[in-house]
This record gives structure tokens, C-alpha cells and sequence, in this order.
């Protein structure tokens, strides 16, 4: 396996114009994200050829969707044996942030803006399913336990154990956001950090009462409590706090910065934060909770099930175009307020759908005789199944034109269902079967019909209107 690597990372060298044309490198869970000094020097048609590849993506990194696994080790073998600086370590290489800043300008603020979400939350993926699926099982053993299904110290033991390294995440998610937020922004880490964990500090609330500004009869309701505006305001607060970190930087004397800029930062930004940042957007967090609640937690039926297949149906263009990592505050904010996230289960039966839809193609590629590209799906499957799409999207479903739809279109009935079932999750990560832990206990079960159901829905038409020819010489 490690030579097979080896000869795919010089594979994909050569076909990007070789070590020389990579200014950085670094790996999401399914993808190689290279930073291309001249894409001219790319040979796209031999690197989509290229056995391991399953696509690639020209986005705000040139993207080669390698799988789950792979994409870690590849990255590590284009630092350490063809020297490619690793992104993270490149921040000093005033080539690197100039072609950087144009890449940005060229994406537009909305894009921009998705990027920095991205790469904010994306680091924190693992830890975040993690914690998801051990606060899923803390939960089900309380069910468990309250049933009397299992019973003793063993079992509270396991529970509380469980509980521990679910909440050492999520509840003090704002603090890992504030550090890869002010990563992001420029400001200095820890700073971050500590804007993220002074969100959701007790003295916030002694401060709001002192003002005028917490209800103690209903704490929720407050303009300012702990955890108002939830991530969202955690972002907004570390750019401030980066901003006004470098205004402050550039004023103090070198002899003075490192006590006194820290200081007049953070105590400007705290004010800042509290009494306008964490206000404004815990009013926009309300708004958006609300607007989900008529859309996505209606009690009218037929709204459930239209926004679910709607939903389902429309989120792998999301995930084409790089919107999906958008999402994600919008997952916080009803963790946050719900104690659950409703929209992450209904969007995961967008992969359900390819994996149907991806064995119908193979049917067919079978019947026609195409090998190559059964190949390709038979190594994307198994990541599709366990919740990876990419590998389909880039290497299947998107390169065939029509089965990218018709996948949707099949998985808007698993999301119709599992909408009307109030499936919610405890977190968000990969979707698929790797998925089911992170579901509320009781859920589980409608989560996993909803896959079902979308494996049939995506296979049954992409089945009808995919053709012979569709698939003789891809």
C-alpha cells in the first residue's frame, strides 16, 4: 500500500507540472488541496487518468480527490519526500499570500466567505464526530439504563465516561472556533481563544444583570446571556479582535507590544463583543432558528416532507459549487438552541442517493463492458457508503452529466421521510452508515430507513434514464 502511494504521488507530481509548480500542500479527509503556482503546467486529462484519482476540483486550492485515508498519506509524502512546503507552514512565503490574496479576489466576497468558513471548521471535523458519536452513545446508555435494560456501576461508568470526552468538545466548541477563527484572521491564537471562552463564561451573566440586559425569568430570552449568537458570534468577534489587534500593534512601541497590546485588544474586543457583536447576532441566530423552525420543524406535514425533498434533492450542487461548509453554522446554532441539529440528517441523504445512483451506472458499465469505470466506482463506494461523496461526485455521477441529478432526485424522497420522522443528530460529519451514532436515540432507526429509501429512490431513476451510450465511452 505504501508503494502504491508513493507511485501515486509521483503520478499526480508530474501530471501538475512537478514539485517545483507546487507552492503548498495540505489534505481535507478526501482531498489533496495544492496551492498551484502556474495551472497551465497541469495535464488535467493524464491526472484524471491517473489509477487512485477519483477527480479533481479546480477551486480556491487545485482539489485531486484521492479517498479517505489516502488523501493524509499523500499530502504527507509531497512534504516529505518532494519537499512541498505544508500550507500551514507557508504563511510566511510573501509569494504564497500574494498569489492567495488574488485567488480571493477572483472568487468574489460570497466565496470568499464560504472559504473562511471552511477552513475555520474543516480542522475541527474529526474531533467534532468524535465527540458527536460518544455524546450519542452517553445518551443511549442513559435511555438504556432508564429502561432498565442495563443496569449498574459498570454501565454508569461507561455513560459518564462517554459524556466526558463528548462534552470536552462540544462544550467548549466556541473556544476551539475562537483559535482557528483568529488562525484564519491573523490575530494571535490563544487571543482567539479566549473570546471564544469568554462567550460562554458565567461572569458574561453577572455583567448582563449588572446592565440591565438578562432576564432572569426567562435567561433564553436575553439580549445578552452566555452563549448568545452562539459560533456565528464567535467569528464575528475574532475578526474584530484581529483588526483591532493590528491597529493596536502598529501603534505600541516594540518594547511595550507584548503587554500592552494583548491587553487593550482583549479589552476592547470583551466590550465590543459583549454589548454589540454577541447582541446583534444572537438576534440573527433567534431569526435564523425561527425561519428553520417553519421550514424544516413544521408540524404541517406536507411542509415536511416538500422542504425534505427539497433539501435532500439540492444539496449535492451545494457540495459541487463549495457551499455545503456554509452550513455549518447553521448546524451550531441549532445544537445550540435545540440541543440537536434537524438539517445535517435530512442533507445526509444526498450521499445515500449517489451510492444508488453510482450502482445503477455500474450495472450498466458492467452490461456494456466499460471496466475502467467500474473500477472507479467500485473503489468509490465503500467511501460513498460510509458517508465520503466526493470520490462519486468527482469520478461518477458529476463526469456522466445526468446521474448527478437523478441522485439528487432519488434522495429527496430518503430526506422527505427522514424530515417527517424529526430525525436529529447529536453532531454533523460524514454522512452514510458512519452517520447512525451521531443520531438522537429513538432516531436511529428512521435515519437508517432514510438511507434506504434513498439508495432505492437514487437507483431506481438513474436507472430509468440513464442509457447504454451514457456510459459506453466515459
Amino acid at each position: 500500500m505504501v508503494k502504491n502511494n508513493e507511485k501515486l504521488v509521483k503520478d499526480i507530481v508530474d501530471a501538475v507540472g512537478g514539485p517545483d509548480n507546487i507552492s503548498s500542500s495540505t489534505n481535507c479527509m478526501t482531498r489533496v488541496r495544492m496551492n498551484i503556482k502556474d495551472k497551465s503546467k497541469i495535464d488535467e486529462d493524464t491526472l484524471k487518468n491517473t489509477e487512485g484519482v477519483m477527480g479533481i476540483n479546480d477551486a480556491d486550492t487545485y482539489q485531486v480527490v484521492v479517498g479517505p485515508g489516502t488523501a493524509k498519506k499523500v499530502n504527507d509524502l509531497l512534504i516529505e519526500k518532494y519537499n512541498v512546503p505544508s500550507s500551514s507552514d507557508s504563511s510566511n512565503n510573501w509569494e504564497d499570500n500574494k498569489q492567495a490574496i488574488k485567488d480571493q479576489q477572483s472568487q468574489g466576497k460570497f466565496k470568499q466567505g464560504i472559504a473562511t468558513i471552511a477552513n475555520i471548521f474543516i480542522p475541527m471535523i474529526p474531533a467534532i464526530i468524535a465527540a458527536g458519536i460518544f455524546q450519542g452513545f452517553s445518551s443511549l446508555l442513559g435511555q438504556m439504563m432508564a429502561d432498565g435494560v442495563v443496569a449498574g456501576d459498570f454501565w454508569e461508568g461507561t455513560r459518564i465516561t462517554f459524556a466526558l470526552i463528548g462534552n470536552s468538545f462540544l462544550g467548549y466548541f466556541a473556544i476551539f472556533t475562537g483559535v482557528n477563527a483568529a488562525k484564519r484572521f491573523g490575530a494571535t491564537e490563544a487571543l482567539g481563544g479566549m473570546i471564544g471562552a469568554m462567550s460562554i463564561a458565567a461572569p458574561l451573566i453577572e455583567l448582563s444583570t449588572l446592565v440591565g440586559l438578562y432576564d432572569v425569568d426567562q435567561p433564553l430570552n436575553s439580549i445578552l446571556t452566555t452563549g448568545k449568537g452562539g459560533i456565528v458570534g464567535v467569528i464575528f468577534g475574532v475578526y474584530v479582535l484581529a483588526k483591532i489587534e493590528k491597529f493596536v500593534r502598529k501603534s505600541v512601541p516594540d518594547v511595550l507590544d507584548l503587554i500592552v497590546t494583548p491587553v487593550i485588544t482583549l479589552l476592547v474586543t470583551v466590550l465590543l463583543m459583549a454589548f454589540v457583536v454577541m447582541p446583534i447576532s444572537g438576534f440573527l441566530s433567534d431569526w435564523l432558528v425561527t425561519g428553520l423552525g417553519f421550514i424544516i420543524g413544521s408540524e404541517n406535514m406536507f411542509v415536511s416532507v416538500l422542504s425534505g425533498y427539497i433539501l435532500a434533492a439540492a444539496f449535492l450542487p451545494m457540495v459541487l459549487l463549495g457551499l455545503h461548509h456554509g452550513l455549518i453554522p447553521i448546524y451550531a446554532i441549532q445544537l445550540e438552541a435545540l440541543g440537536g441539529v434537524s438539517l445535517f440528517p435530512v442533507l445526509a441523504m444526498a450521499g445515500a442517493g449517489q451510492v444508488g445512483a453510482s450502482v445503477a451506472i455500474y450495472l450498466v458499465a458492467k452490461k456494456v463492458g466499460n471496466k475502467r469505470l467500474k473500477q472507479i466506482i467500485a473503489g468509490a463506494l465503500p467511501a460513498g457508503i460510509l458517508g465520503i461523496g466526493e470520490p462519486l461526485i468527482y469520478g461518477v455521477t458529476l463526469p456522466l452529466g445526468k446521474p448527478f441529478i437523478t441522485a439528487g432526485l432519488g434522495a429527496g424522497f430518503g430526506g422527505a421521510y427522514v424530515m417527517l420522522m424529526g430525525v436529529m443528530a447529536n453532531a454533523w460529519g460524514p454522512s452514510g452508515w458512519v452517520a447512525l451514532p451521531l443520531m438522537q436515540p429513538g432516531k436511529m432507526m428512521h435515519y437508517a430507513i432514510g438511507i434506504l429509501i434513498s439508495y432505492i429512490g437514487g437507483f431506481i431513476i438513474t436507472r430509468i434514464f440513464i442509457k447504454d451510450d451514457d456510459v459506453l465511452n466515459v
